[in-house]
């Protein structure tokens, strides 16, 4: 079987491309407001190398 690989996409700022690809794409949480912790993913832009942040939905 062909094992899957999760792509994380997200928009870059620099590039101003809407779903680029993130490399070295960790999740990390934050601090929501209320005091609620938040999914999200950091990485670097596979183009340009800045460094790109996305918010996550909750854990289904």
């Amino acid at each position: 079987m062909a094992e899957e690989q999760n792509v994380v996409t997200g928009y870059c700022v620099k590039c101003r491309v809407k779903d680029r690809v993130m490399k070295d794409a960790k999740e990390v949480s934050m601090k929501g407001k209320g005091g609620v912790e938040r999914r999200a993913v950091t990485g670097t832009c596979e183009v340009c190398g800045t460094k790109m942040f996305k918010i996550l939905g909750a854990k289904k």
